[in-house]
């Protein structure tokens, strides 16, 4: 009997707090949900013109939430050379995985040095961190320097040293979430014999999940889109990366297109067989799909980790 009770007040107060809800948080939650569909609409139709068949694609027809003539034609052709896309994959996770350790790893320990009050240069270091924010080099002194100095052109680690820093950004977003530890925990700690190293390890680390999953996140992302790298430096196939794969693969499907149009007899006649419109589509898909399925596990850190560092300065 109580149970009941219980359950009937629980049920009116939720139907009063319905009622309570003014017009403008209805609108606000319209206002979100409208804004959430212009994100997943595209992409969901993105998913469905990468299994629509070619022919209802170069006919006009528009996309549709569901796909239409459903072929996975596209997803073949761009698996139809399985070695060379694995081995895109595995550079590219390769590359995405150690850049963003080692970024985020040596842009926390400069700015947890940045953020201790008793470091004596931290003012001149911000400013000359700071400094490479504003200007750069250039691409040709760059590519000078990093293929005839440092000689990794064409080499894996063309990919990791560039990016090794972090960034000056980042390390000013993790300059500003550790000045907002407590110093007192700093101080607890070196009265117990504590190194500098072991604070950061032992002690910052553990407390700055959000900045590092955010920062860490976004770098990942910055990393895997890289193709610009790949394009300018690797002349090796077997070091490109997925989204130059991709890239090449997109050029020689739509030369090879055109070829067949305007070829004459059936020399190129195969080639017009190619799911170029529908490849475009399926090539969004392979190169976003791994990203979009590691999201969800770094959301929840985001609006801590960033909305600190914005706020505090």
């Amino acid at each position: 009997m109580k149970n009941k009770e219980f359950s009937a007040t629980n049920k009116l107060k939720s139907k009063s707090k319905f009622r309570k809800r003014s017009p403008f948080d209805i609108v606000l939650h319209l206002f979100f949900i409208l804004l959430s569909a212009c994100f997943v609409l595209p992409l969901v139709l993105v998913i469905s013109a990468s299994f629509t068949g070619e022919d209802w694609l170069n006919a006009g027809n528009g996309l549709s939430l569901l796909p239409k003539e459903f072929s996975t034609d596209a997803y073949s052709a761009v698996f139809r050379n399985g070695t060379r896309m694995i081995r895109a994959y595995v550079v590219t996770i390769s590359q995405a995985v150690l850049g963003t350790a080692g970024g985020c790893l040596v842009a926390g320990m400069a700015a947890y040095a940045l953020s201790r009050s008793n470091f004596r240069f931290r003012k001149p270091v911000t400013i000359i961190i700071f400094f490479t924010m504003l200007f750069s080099a250039g691409m040709i002194p760059t590519y000078i320097v990093y293929a005839k100095y440092y000689g990794i052109s064409n080499s894996f680690w063309v990919y990791i040293l560039p990016g090794i820093t972090g960034g000056a950004w980042y390390t000013m977003v993790f300059r500003t979430f550790f000045k907002s530890l407590p110093e007192s925990l700093f101080e607890s700690a070196h009265l117990d014999g504590a190194g500098e190293m072991t604070i950061f390890v032992k002690i910052v680390l553990p407390l700055s999940t959000p900045v590092l999953a955010s920062v860490g996140f976004m770098t990942l992302v910055g990393k895997w889109n890289n193709y610009t790298t790949s394009m300018i430096y690797i002349r090796d196939e077997n070091l490109y990366t997925l989204q130059y794969l991709l890239q090449r693969m997109m050029e020689e499907a739509n030369f090879l297109k055109n070829l067949s149009q305007s070829a004459m007899g059936n020399v190129t006649m195969s080639a017009s067989a190619l799911p170029a419109e529908s490849l475009k589509y399926a090539m969004c898909v392979v190169a976003a799909g791994p990203m979009l399925l590691i999201f969800p596990f770094f959301q929840k850190y985001f609006s801590q980790g960033l909305t600190i560092g914005a706020v505090k300065g």
